[in-house]
C-alpha cells in the first residue's frame, strides 16, 4: 500500500474534522487556516471522501462538512484508500529499472508487507486519532501550567 502526502493531509484534516464534529458542519476554510494546506487542496480531498460516503457536506451560511459514520467506524485505511488513486491490496507497479526477476524474487515480501499494513491501517479509527490528540493537549497544557508555577514560585 502506498500511502503519498495527500493520503496523510486527509488523515489529518479528518481528525480536524472528527475533533470538532459536535459543533455542527464544518468549513474547509478553518481546517485549511488550523492545518496550514491550501484551500483548493482540500477541495480535492473532501471530494473524494465525499464520493467514499466518508464526509457529508451542507451548503450555505453556516455550512461545511461533517463525518458520515461515527469516528470508531471510520479506519485510517478508509480515508487513505479514498483519496488514493488505487484500491485496498492493490499493489504499486515496481519501478522502471526493477527487473522481473527481482520482483519474483522479493514479491511475497511485499505482498505480505503490503498487507500487515493494510491490516494496521484498519486497525487504527478517527476515535483513536482524536483520544491521541486530546491527550497531547492535555500533557502539554499541564507541562505548560507546571512552567508557570515555577515561574511564580521562583518571583517570590
Amino acid at each position: 500500500m502506498r500511502i503519498t502526502t495527500r493520503g496523510q493531509l486527509a488523515v489529518s484534516a479528518m481528525t480536524d474534522l472528527a475533533m470538532r464534529q459536535n459543533t455542527g458542519p464544518v468549513a474547509l476554510s478553518t481546517i485549511s487556516a488550523r492545518q496550514g494546506t491550501s484551500l483548493s487542496y482540500l477541495e480535492q480531498l473532501f471530494s473524494a471522501l465525499k464520493r467514499a460516503g466518508l464526509v457529508d457536506s451542507t451548503r450555505g451560511p453556516g455550512g461545511g462538512y461533517a463525518l458520515a459514520h461515527k469516528p470508531e467506524q471510520v479506519s485510517v485505511a478508509d480515508i487513505v484508500v479514498a483519496v488514493e488513486n488505487h484500491k485496498p491490496g492493490e499493489e504499486a507497479a515496481p519501478a522502471a529499472h526493477v527487473s522481473s526477476q527481482m520482483v519474483s524474487m522479493t514479491g511475497s515480501l511485499w505482498t505480505a508487507f503490503n498487507a500487515r499494513v493494510l491490516e494496521y491501517l484498519q486497525s487504527v479509527t478517527l476515535r483513536d486519532l482524536v483520544a491521541e490528540q486530546q491527550a497531547r493537549a492535555c500533557g502539554s497544557s499541564r507541562r505548560w501550567w507546571r512552567g508557570q508555577n515555577w515561574r511564580a514560585v521562583l518571583r517570590r
